[in-house]
């Protein structure tokens, strides 16, 4: 296992939440510097802590570890949840209109595949 990747995914997410490394210490209830060695892939957390860790950057924990799950097509599912999860119910519905479109885009330039028709009357 890698864990500088395991590492640079908490970081991001923890910017992307605009935390510092002491936010998410004190969320945690570990010291700044011990999130620090985490990020960078110099300690390995044990599993109480990156469920403290994941609970407070408001991830899974396959997320956190997604490069390590080996079924492509669950992992880009898990990716696509985990983003919406924080998105409000109109930027949920805007974004499945958006991937509606973009389908259809694509499929006028592919050969012909079936879609479900009750998909697109969803929403």
């Amino acid at each position: 296992m890698n864990y500088a990747y395991l590492g640079k995914r908490i970081r991001e997410q923890r910017c992307r939440l605009n935390m510092t490394q002491a936010d998410l210490a004190a969320a945690v209830k570990v010291s700044p510097a011990y999130i620090g060695q985490i990020e960078r892939g110099e300690k390995n957390a044990t599993l109480d802590k990156m469920i403290k860790i994941s609970n407070s950057l408001h991830v899974t924990l396959d997320y956190l570890l997604q490069d390590y799950i080996e079924d492509q097509d669950d992992n880009i599912n898990r990716l696509i949840l985990q983003f919406l999860h924080t998105k409000s119910v109109p930027e949920k519905e805007m974004a499945y209109r958006m991937l509606l479109a973009i389908f259809d885009c694509y499929e006028t330039t592919q050969p012909h595949t079936e879609s479900s028709q009750s998909e697109k009357t969803m929403l």
